[in-house]
Protein backbone atom coordinates (compact mmCIF):
# COMPACT_ATOMS: atom_id res chain seq x y z
CA UNK A 1 0.00 0.00 0.00
CA UNK A 2 3.17 2.51 0.29
CA UNK A 3 5.37 1.01 -1.76
CA UNK A 4 4.87 3.80 -4.74
CA UNK A 5 6.02 6.16 -1.46
CA UNK A 6 9.16 4.19 -0.69
CA UNK A 7 10.11 3.84 -3.83
CA UNK A 8 10.41 7.60 -4.02
CA UNK A 9 11.86 8.36 -1.01
CA UNK A 10 14.79 5.73 -2.03
CA UNK A 11 15.12 8.16 -4.47
CA UNK A 12 15.24 11.00 -2.21
CA UNK A 13 17.64 9.32 0.61
CA UNK A 14 20.38 8.78 -2.90
CA UNK A 15 20.98 12.42 -2.99
CA UNK A 16 19.94 13.39 0.56
CA UNK A 17 20.33 17.03 0.31
CA UNK A 18 19.48 18.02 4.01
CA UNK A 19 22.58 16.35 5.73
CA UNK A 20 24.00 18.57 8.72
CA UNK A 21 20.87 20.97 8.92
CA UNK A 22 20.15 22.40 12.60
CA UNK A 23 16.87 21.14 14.47
CA UNK A 24 16.16 24.98 15.16
CA UNK A 25 14.72 26.97 12.21
CA UNK A 26 17.16 29.39 10.04
CA UNK A 27 14.50 32.17 10.10
CA UNK A 28 13.15 31.97 13.87
CA UNK A 29 9.40 31.31 12.24
CA UNK A 30 7.06 28.64 13.26
CA UNK A 31 4.05 28.36 10.89
CA UNK A 32 0.54 26.70 12.78
CA UNK A 33 -1.05 26.02 9.77
CA UNK A 34 -4.11 23.47 7.94
CA UNK A 35 -3.39 19.96 6.97
CA UNK A 36 -4.87 21.44 3.68
CA UNK A 37 -2.82 19.29 1.06
CA UNK A 38 -2.58 23.00 -1.08
CA UNK A 39 -1.23 24.50 1.45
CA UNK A 40 2.83 24.17 1.17
CA UNK A 41 4.16 26.92 3.60
CA UNK A 42 7.50 26.88 2.87
CA UNK A 43 6.75 27.40 -0.92
CA UNK A 44 4.23 30.28 -0.22
CA UNK A 45 6.90 32.29 1.64
CA UNK A 46 9.86 31.71 -0.41
CA UNK A 47 11.34 29.41 2.28
CA UNK A 48 13.46 25.97 1.96
CA UNK A 49 13.74 23.27 4.22
CA UNK A 50 15.55 24.11 7.37
CA UNK A 51 13.99 27.61 7.72
CA UNK A 52 10.90 27.53 9.55
CA UNK A 53 9.20 25.15 11.99
CA UNK A 54 5.62 23.46 10.87
CA UNK A 55 2.86 22.30 12.98
CA UNK A 56 -0.26 21.32 10.90
CA UNK A 57 -3.60 20.28 12.54
CA UNK A 58 -6.86 20.12 10.98
CA UNK A 59 -8.25 24.18 10.32
CA UNK A 60 -5.08 25.26 11.52
CA UNK A 61 -6.98 24.59 15.35
CA UNK A 62 -4.60 25.67 18.15
CA UNK A 63 -5.16 22.75 20.02
CA UNK A 64 -3.58 22.15 23.56
CA UNK A 65 -0.51 19.97 21.57
CA UNK A 66 -0.17 22.31 19.12
CA UNK A 67 -0.04 25.09 21.92
CA UNK A 68 2.60 22.72 23.65
CA UNK A 69 4.37 22.42 20.42
CA UNK A 70 4.60 26.12 20.01
CA UNK A 71 6.23 26.98 23.60
CA UNK A 72 8.50 24.49 22.90
CA UNK A 73 9.48 25.42 19.91
CA UNK A 74 10.06 29.39 21.18
CA UNK A 75 11.90 28.04 24.56
CA UNK A 76 14.23 25.51 22.64
CA UNK A 77 14.55 26.18 19.45
CA UNK A 78 15.25 29.81 18.95
CA UNK A 79 11.64 30.77 17.03
CA UNK A 80 10.60 34.52 17.95
CA UNK A 81 8.06 34.31 15.33
CA UNK A 82 4.24 32.21 15.30
CA UNK A 83 2.51 32.63 12.08
CA UNK A 84 -1.24 31.27 12.29
CA UNK A 85 -1.80 30.51 8.89
CA UNK A 86 -5.48 29.91 7.80
CA UNK A 87 -7.04 29.67 4.47
CA UNK A 88 -10.00 30.26 2.46
CA UNK A 89 -12.38 26.89 1.45
CA UNK A 90 -11.11 25.22 4.66
CA UNK A 91 -13.37 22.24 5.25
CA UNK A 92 -13.72 22.78 9.30
CA UNK A 93 -14.86 26.06 8.67
CA UNK A 94 -17.72 25.01 7.11
CA UNK A 95 -19.81 23.36 9.87
CA UNK A 96 -19.24 23.80 13.43
CA UNK A 97 -17.70 21.08 15.63
CA UNK A 98 -21.34 19.29 16.68
CA UNK A 99 -22.11 19.03 12.89
CA UNK A 100 -18.60 18.00 12.61
CA UNK A 101 -18.28 15.29 15.29
CA UNK A 102 -22.30 13.99 13.82
CA UNK A 103 -20.32 13.48 10.47
CA UNK A 104 -17.63 11.42 12.20
CA UNK A 105 -19.50 9.13 13.72
CA UNK A 106 -21.92 8.71 11.08
CA UNK A 107 -19.21 7.47 9.07
CA UNK A 108 -17.39 5.61 11.16
CA UNK A 109 -20.25 3.99 12.98
CA UNK A 110 -18.05 4.94 16.35
CA UNK A 111 -18.75 7.88 18.83
CA UNK A 112 -15.39 10.45 18.49
CA UNK A 113 -15.64 10.24 22.74
CA UNK A 114 -13.79 13.36 23.58
CA UNK A 115 -12.18 14.37 20.32
CA UNK A 116 -11.87 18.23 19.89
CA UNK A 117 -11.30 18.71 15.97
CA UNK A 118 -12.05 22.36 15.95
CA UNK A 119 -14.34 22.70 13.42
CA UNK A 120 -16.04 26.37 13.51
CA UNK A 121 -17.66 28.26 10.82
CA UNK A 122 -16.72 31.56 12.13
CA UNK A 123 -13.17 31.43 11.28
CA UNK A 124 -11.87 35.24 11.34
CA UNK A 125 -13.15 34.66 14.98
CA UNK A 126 -11.69 31.56 15.61
CA UNK A 127 -8.18 32.99 13.75
CA UNK A 128 -8.45 35.59 16.23
CA UNK A 129 -8.89 33.89 19.43
CA UNK A 130 -5.82 31.39 18.61
CA UNK A 131 -3.37 34.50 18.18
CA UNK A 132 -4.34 36.03 21.04
CA UNK A 133 -4.29 32.89 22.64
CA UNK A 134 -0.48 32.53 21.60
CA UNK A 135 0.13 36.31 22.09
CA UNK A 136 -1.49 36.55 25.58
CA UNK A 137 0.17 33.26 26.75
CA UNK A 138 3.19 33.37 29.74
CA UNK A 139 5.53 31.39 28.05
CA UNK A 140 5.24 33.32 24.60
CA UNK A 141 4.51 36.82 25.29
CA UNK A 142 7.76 38.68 25.71
CA UNK A 143 9.98 36.04 23.26
CA UNK A 144 7.70 35.57 20.17
CA UNK A 145 5.89 38.25 17.88
CA UNK A 146 2.60 35.98 16.71
CA UNK A 147 0.43 37.07 13.82
CA UNK A 148 -2.63 35.75 12.13
CA UNK A 149 -2.91 35.63 8.51
CA UNK A 150 -5.29 33.90 5.68
CA UNK A 151 -4.23 32.21 2.66
CA UNK A 152 -6.63 32.00 -0.56
CA UNK A 153 -6.22 28.85 -2.17
CA UNK A 154 -7.52 30.00 -5.28
CA UNK A 155 -4.90 33.01 -5.88
CA UNK A 156 -2.06 31.93 -3.50
CA UNK A 157 -2.12 35.48 -1.87
CA UNK A 158 -1.27 35.88 2.12
CA UNK A 159 -2.89 38.47 3.93
CA UNK A 160 -2.74 39.59 7.46
CA UNK A 161 -5.75 39.15 9.85
CA UNK A 162 -4.64 40.22 12.72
Amino acid sequence: MFDDLLQANALFAKNFPYRGLPGAPAHGLLIVTCMDSRLDPLEIFGLKVGQAKVLRTPGGFLSPNTLAGAIAAVHKLNVDRIMVLEHTSCTMASIDEAGFQRDVVAHAGQPVGDLVFGADPNQAQHLRDDVETLRNHALIKGFAEVGGFMYDVETGQVTQAC
